[in-house]
């Protein structure tokens, strides 16, 4: 693998633990900023490295959101780059560890996903000289915090690497701005810091982002969102429907009695997911409100003589979700259901064509133009208004199109 020559920034965080350097004696690193602005490659590579300065025979944690993600994004490139410098690497796919050798002497490096407050319980237990954090932003504080009081062995350090996110958020005010109490070192990363990046790839990626997601992932500031959540869509480029059939159906629900309810039904043609039709029930708008078993003979009508592969849900409508079982003819999803992570996928599927809404699904196209953040809120949360229809297109993008991206998407087939 051929490197391009590394920005000063990205040499202090590939050599701040070396012996000679100013930096030696700080317990951590964090490396925050802008989208590939090189902060990732430069971490993993001087985390092994400094593994092998400092130990033999020990063991190591790199953590992602998702062991699927950390694979993917962290661990082939990483793998990679240690075989071309001469290192040994035997890599237990299936036991998510991989044992390094260089010289005679080997360190193993185990593999962690932080999804949520339960994962903190798969890290518990063990003996780390060194953990490496990689989008610490996105993980709960107790697996973080679990993670770092495994690393009990003399010598052991932590490494955290995120783009921003609230300037209310945790990480944020635990660590960053009390980096010198924690006697860490941080490195704010811009795109200039990355000097593999082209001008032109740059301004695409300028380009792609938009308020405080452009903030955050363009300029490597911790803002608070505000204004439209998905303030760059758009008729022109994100309504439209099939030409011809589709080859696979979903459902997907937002389930509400006093509030609306809002259903879609998804069909996918080539690599772009369509929101066909959709059924949008106001009982404020209407006067009247329906029984589960009248959104079910809604449910039936929509999904008309389609084949549906599954019905996603609003995991909190547990009696919606039991009707539909009693029936029998739908398999039932219950959704994921992180809004900040859903509406991060969600726009990023609107930005890369990934999803389409045909032009009859009238309410969906008026909740994109009224879907706020709280700017009161201190953490990203959208306003508890006009969120109906972009619910059921959330559980949609992160269990189903996301789900299948990731690997760990899995239907129960139905009895």
């Amino acid at each position: 693998m051929t490197f391009a020559p590394f920005s000063q920034k990205q040499i202090t965080a590939l050599t701040w633990w070396c012996p000679d350097g100013p930096y030696r004696e700080r317990d951590a690193i964090i490396c925050d900023g802008a989208v590939r602005s090189g902060k990732t490659l430069c971490m993993s590579l001087s985390f092994v490295f400094w593994a092998f300065a400092d130990f033999v025979n020990s063991d190591f944690a790199i953590c992602g959101k998702t062991v699927t993600a950390l694979k993917r994004n962290i661990v082939h490139p990483l793998v990679s780059q240690l075989t071309d410098m001469g290192f040994g690497v035997e890599w237990k796919q299936s036991r998510n560890y991989m044992d390094v050798t260089l010289h005679g002497r080997t360190n193993r490096f185990y593999f962690f996903g932080g999804r949520d407050e339960s994962s903190a319980s798969l890290i518990q237990g063990m003996t780390l000289s060194g953990v490496m954090l990689d989008e610490v932003a996105l993980m709960p504080r107790s697996f973080v915090e679990q993670a770092l009081a495994r690393c009990s062995v003399s010598g052991s350090r932590f490494w955290f690497n995120c783009n921003p996110e609230h300037p209310h958020h945790w990480f944020y005010k635990e660590w960053i701005v009390k980096c010198r109490q924690k006697n860490a070192l941080y490195l704010h990363f811009t795109m200039e810091d990355n000097p593999s990046l082209t001008p032109q790839v740059r301004e695409r990626y300028e380009h792609l982002y938009s308020g405080a997601f452009y903030e955050r992932f363009v300029l490597g500031k911790w803002v608070a969102a505000e204004g439209l959540v998905y303030p760059f869509f758009s008729t022109q480029q994100h309504v439209g429907a099939p030409e011809g059939d589709c080859c696979e159906y979903y459902i997907s629900c937002d389930y509400g009695t006093v509030n609306p309810a809002s259903f879609g039904l998804w069909g996918r043609r080539g690599a772009v997911w369509y929101r066909i039709c959709e059924y949008y029930y106001s009982s404020k708008r209407e006067g009247q409100q329906k029984t589960d078993e009248e959104y079910y003979a809604a449910l039936e009508e929509l999904a008309g003589s389609h084949c549906i592969s599954g019905v996603v849900c609003d995991p909190s409508a547990a009696s919606f979700m039991t009707c539909i079982r009693r029936h029998g003819r739908f398999t039932v999803i219950p959704a994921k259901n992180n809004v900040t992570d859903g509406i991060r996928q969600v726009a990023d599927a609107l930005r890369e064509g990934k999803i389409k809404i045909a032009g009859c699904c009238d309410d969906t196209i008026r909740e994109f133009a009224l879907y706020r953040w709280d700017e009161n809120a201190e953490k990203d949360r959208p306003i508890k208004e006009n969120d109906h229809a972009m619910d059921d297109i959330r559980y949609f993008v992160a269990t189903v199109l996301c789900g299948e991206e990731e690997g760990f998407f899995a239907l129960a087939a139905r009895r």
